[in-house]
């Protein structure tokens, strides 16, 4: 069975970083590309990035392109969300997903975490 399991969320002012992760356990062979997404209260759960098996690959949303970068440690089953110059409207829980492709559409990520919470506020 797969898991993932995010981590490093927390309170920020605006302008501020903060770095997520995610751990995987368990084994996921057709589902190896990572993502991020988020859902602020009363609203859609929204693409924010992914990233392809090897790295080399990746994909953002325009709200945070430049401001957020995603990577992964294959060797720790880890993937990373930085996440600079944080902003009010940043503010909602990031979840961590897996799937066979880096694409933005939700519903092509078979697993997904339980979130972490992101709050940017002064």
């Amino acid at each position: 069975q797969v898991q993932l399991v995010e981590s490093g969320g927390g309170l920020v002012q605006p302008g501020g970083s903060l770095r997520l992760s995610c751990v995987t356990s368990g084994r996921a062979f057709s589902s190896s590309a990572r993502a991020w997404f988020r859902q602020a209260p009363g609203k859609e759960r929204e693409f924010v990035a992914a990233i392809s098996w090897s790295g080399g690959n990746t994909n953002y949303a325009d709200s945070v392109k430049g401001r957020f970068t995603i990577s992964r440690d294959n060797g720790k089953n880890t993937v990373y969300l930085q996440m600079n110059s944080l902003k009010p409207e940043d503010t909602a829980v990031y979840y961590c997903a897996a799937g066979a492709f880096e694409v933005t559409h939700k519903n092509a990520y078979t697993y997904w975490g339980q979130g972490t919470q992101v709050t940017v506020s002064s």
